[in-house]
Order: C-alpha cells, then sequence, then structure tokens
C-alpha cells in the first residue's frame, strides 16, 4: 500500500473538525456536522458532508481558491411563533453565512471574487416537512441580499445528499441517496433541531 499524503495543516479555528482520507477522490477531507462550518487555503483539501434537511453553502474566492463550507438548519416555525422568536431564528440562518464568509475574508479572501453552490434542503422527514423549504428560501433570499452569486443549485426534492466540495478549484460532487430510510442522518438532524427550537430567544445565542 502506498502511504498517504501528509495531511495539510488546517486553520486554527477549525482544530476540532474531524478530517480522513477520502480514498475514492484521493485527498484529505473535513467532514462537518449539523451546526458546523469549515474553511481551508490548502489547494489540496476538500470538505464533506451529508444533507438531509438541512443545507448547505459551498462557497469560495474563485480568484484565490480559499473557500469552505457550512451545514445549517433554521428553527422551525412555531405555530404561535413571536416576532421576537422569529428574528431570532433568522439570526440562526445569518449566523450560518456570516461566520463562513467572514473567515473566507479573514483568510485572504475578497468579498468581490465569493461564488456559491448551495445543495440540501431535502424532504426527508414527515414530521419535518417545511424544514427544508424554509432552509432553501433564506439561503436563496440571504444571498440575493448579499449580492453574492449564486452558480449552482441543487436543491429541495425527497433524498438526502452526499457532498464534496473542494473550495480550490470549487469542484462540486453531490450523490443522491436512494434510501429513505437514514437512521443515523434523521437521528442527527432531530438531535440538532432540538437544540435549535429550544435556544432562539435572544440575538447574543452562537450557532457555531
Amino acid at each position: 500500500m502506498s502511504e498517504l499524503p501528509s495531511q495539510p495543516s488546517c486553520l486554527a479555528d477549525f482544530d476540532h473538525i474531524n478530517r480522513f482520507w477520502d480514498r475514492r477522490h484521493r485527498t484529505w477531507a473535513a467532514k462537518i456536522l449539523p451546526g458546523e462550518y469549515y474553511v481551508t487555503t490548502q489547494p489540496d483539501e476538500a470538505v464533506a458532508t451529508t444533507l438531509g434537511s438541512c443545507v448547505s453553502a459551498c462557497i469560495r474566492d474563485k480568484v484565490f481558491g480559499i473557500g469552505g463550507m457550512n451545514h445549517f438548519m433554521l428553527p422551525i416555525k412555531m405555530e404561535h411563533a413571536s416576532e421576537e422568536w422569529m428574528d431570532s431564528a433568522t439570526r440562526y440562518g445569518s449566523y450560518a453565512m456570516e461566520h463562513l464568509i467572514n473567515d473566507i475574508l479573514k483568510n485572504g479572501g475578497n468579498r468581490k471574487n465569493l461564488e456559491v453552490k448551495l445543495t440540501g434542503g431535502g424532504k426527508i422527514m414527515a414530521n419535518m416537512s417545511d424544514v427544508g423549504a424554509r432552509n432553501i428560501q433564506f439561503a436563496l433570499e440571504y444571498l440575493e441580499t448579499e449580492g453574492i452569486e449564486i452558480k449552482v443549485q441543487d436543491l429541495g426534492d425527497i433524498y438526502p445528499r452526499k457532498v464534496i466540495y473542494f473550495p480550490a478549484t470549487g469542484r462540486l460532487r453531490i450523490k443522491r441517496l436512494r434510501s429513505l430510510h437514514n437512521e443515523t442522518l434523521i437521528q442527527r438532524e432531530q438531535a440538532y433541531q432540538h437544540e435549535l427550537d429550544v435556544q432562539p430567544d435572544s440575538g447574543g445565542v452562537e450557532l457555531f
């Protein structure tokens, strides 16, 4: 067996993220979970995740190749939610986008060079029937407001997705999973949703 290439160094804020050798793509990759994000400046590193109702924005500076991915979900709208609760829920999505964008800029990216590829938001859980659509709507509206180019979008439908993104080149590979009974994914998203639903009551809540 040939020796693996050395694992590239990661930015200081991301040493808690699990990284692994992706044999299929022959690259090191960072694996992010719901509520996480990752930014890399390395030309030979990818970012991977598995999405159900959540959405991932894959964002990079298309000139310098600095970029990353987030994995987020908005809290579910309660039947009699207050305006304050809804404002706070929207902040969760804004945090997910702003943390990723700001870290790209902090590490050498230029806002005018940013491009985005969006994916996720599948309708995979009957008891969360609208959450994927709401995540999609938020992401599209946020990026339109910020004037950031959406280069590619693969959104909605009923399938979970395995995603791997290469910020240096902008390459995005998506595999739609035909099995709708991925219990690990569903349990992970339900746990994440519960964390969100019990928290959004102040502007000070940090998503990451």
